[in-house]
């Protein structure tokens, strides 16, 4: 008897010695100097200064001259997107990109929100900040982080901002939206030295958002954004109030993920999972291995040898803009594969896929862009932070055409306090920019119930 309340009193210890132990689990970084050379005496230089995108004939004349001297690839018969651009509709892009893209009107549109750029370990970092014009007499404006992916930039969010922070619904909340590029994407300088992943990005945006002033803001994030605001939560959870995504990828696949996988075909509610995840899970070699085998071949080449197809991908806009939008079509929907024009306008206009490429072009970031993904993956896939769970309230929008489908079950394994869990009514991977009022309803939805103002 004497021995079984000794084991057990040892089991019950352990297991809240464990308990506890990952409660208190918090990502740590360092701070780093990822400007050219060495730091200089005298500490880092904290000036915020506004910035205006720019444009000029030169720069106009030297695209032109490049679109006008690329040499077209017939594509194959009956072949769509399937072999990724089509060839024959990429021409047609070209030709309106070339003939009727009116890119300065699109700067003005760019320069509608303010935007400045700070100094932040040796690299300036560039970002937006909207504050809204009015806010309710009794409230208080509400900060928002909202960060991009690849090949996105701080455009996506154009459309989402004013219904952040200009909401039509007087019982909506309002937000005070920053919205800043990665380093190394748009016009957020790229680090000088090799190493800079995610988590030193989140440290870096923490340091933004404190010399802005907030002590606690909300944070959102897709693709690489997700992952960002993911190591954000990590590094301060007492910091950020709330974190919402749309995209969360299982990091580390556990037992439950493992047997979800194997019988939630036919236990669909032992696990939970609704029909859309049967859709989306199965034929399980056609859902999680085939299908994302198609469309990852990208991250392979980015992942190791990045600055090789950059460079090609530098020198030429068309195959640059040829790079980056069959990612917005295949990402929007898998089907589009099967559509003679990839199904590019259905969701978006030329006009605002062209002004992301150009922010691209004109920037000159697509190498560093794409170095990102050798940082994080180079660094082997189970880093800390991939296996450390996030307290932080968390919510989710499970758009039903994002790249890589994940139950409620799963996100749950990572994210201990999931507060909100919506499936969306449609949109897939670029959905704040495909579905900005989808997205706007979500993030109101969750930072209420947080807020408890439901």
């Amino acid at each position: 008897m004497f021995t079984e309340v000794l084991v057990a009193l040892l089991i019950g210890g352990l297991i809240f010695f464990l308990v506890q132990r990952s409660r208190t689990q918090v990502l740590k970084a360092e701070d780093g100097w990822w400007g050219a050379g060495a730091p200089p005496d005298g500490g880092e230089d904290a000036t915020i200064r506004p910035f205006k995108v720019t444009s000029s004939d030169e720069e106009l004349e030297d695209l032109y001259r490049r679109i006008d001297q690329t040499r077209p690839v017939p594509s194959l018969e009956d072949s769509q997107f399937n072999y990724g651009f089509n060839s024959q509709y990429l021409q047609k892009v070209v030709s309106y990109w070339r003939n009727d893209f009116d890119w300065r009107r699109q700067v003005d549109k760019l320069n509608r929100y303010p935007h400045f750029r700070t100094n932040i370990e040796g690299i300036d970092i560039h970002y937006l900040h909207v504050k809204p014009k009015k806010v309710p007499e009794g409230s208080t404006a509400i900060p928002l982080i909202m960060v991009h992916g690849w090949p996105g930039s701080f455009y996506e969010f154009y459309g989402l901002i004013p219904l952040l922070t200009e909401p039509s619904d007087p019982q909506d909340l309002v937000f005070e939206v920053v919205c800043p590029s990665i380093p190394g994407y748009g016009f957020s300088e790229a680090p000088h030295k090799k190493g800079f992943d995610s988590v030193c990005a989140a440290h870096v945006f923490h340091k933004l958002m404190k010399r802005l002033g907030f002590q606690k803001f909300y944070a959102h994030g897709g693709d690489w954004g997700w992952l960002v605001t993911t190591n954000m939560a990590q590094l301060e959870p007492e910091i950020v109030k709330g974190l919402h995504v749309n995209f969360a990828p299982p990091s580390k696949p556990g037992l439950s993920m493992t047997l979800s996988i194997m019988l939630g075909r036919r236990f669909p509610k032992m696990f939970g999972f609704t029909d859309m995840d049967i859709q989306r899970l199965y034929p399980r070699m056609e859902k999680l291995v085939v299908e994302p085998i198609k469309e990852s071949g990208y991250m392979h080449i980015q992942a190791t040898k990045p600055d090789t197809v950059g460079r090609g991908l530098n020198d030429s806009p068309v195959g640059l803009a040829a790079y980056i939008l069959e990612k917005f079509s295949t990402w929007t929907s898998h089907d589009f594969r099967n559509l003679e024009d990839g199904g590019l306008t259905r969701k978006f206009s030329l006009d605002d896929l062209l002004t992301n490429v150009m922010i691209y072009w004109t920037s000159g970031c697509i190498v560093s862009s794409m170095r990102f993904y050798k940082e994080n993956f180079g660094k082997g896939l189970y880093q800390p932070h991939s296996k450390m769970p996030v307290y932080v309230p968390t919510g989710f929008a499970c758009f039903p055409d994002e790249l890589m489908h994940t139950p409620k079950l799963w996100v749950e394994q990572k994210y201990h306090k999931l507060v909100t869990f919506t499936a969306m009514a449609r949109g897939g991977h670029f959905a704040a920019m495909e579905e900005p009022q989808l997205m706007a309803e979500d993030i109101q939805n969750f930072t209420k119930t947080v807020e408890k103002k439901k």
